[in-house]
């Protein structure tokens, strides 16, 4: 099997990177409802009078959201895959994948309020 390189393995990674996030679109509802908020709170972070970065410090937030909820989805596609019956260790890798959406939601709120309100 030969290796693709250079700017065709570029062009390759890219589109893979594509599915993946059409993937998550599709078959994740709360990848569906982080985007929503995405498009609520981005164009809001662009409209609000605050400095250059603080509207870095309310945009980067709301995009990791949505990076940690496409690994997550990941996670548990694998999960999924591997079987259906319960085992620990898949329930706490999926559990730990929800975990870090939470937190990632958690900051979010608090910069958005320390930023906005306090």
């Amino acid at each position: 099997m030969q290796k693709n390189t250079g700017i065709k393995r570029i062009f390759l990674a890219f589109g893979y990177s594509l599915k993946g996030i059409k993937s998550a679109f599709k078959h994740e509802a709360a990848f569906r409802q982080e985007v929503l908020l995405a498009i609520i709170l981005i164009p809001i972070a662009l409209l609000v009078d605050v400095t250059k970065v603080e509207r870095i410090l309310l945009i980067s937030p709301v995009i990791l959201v949505l990076i940690f909820e496409i690994i997550n989805s990941a996670i548990e596609a694998v999960v999924d895959r591997i079987g259906s019956e319960f085992h620990e260790l898949s329930g706490r890798a999926k559990d730990m994948g929800s975990s870090a959406v939470l937190i990632g939601l958690l900051l979010t709120a608090y910069i958005w309020i320390e930023i906005l309100f306090i």
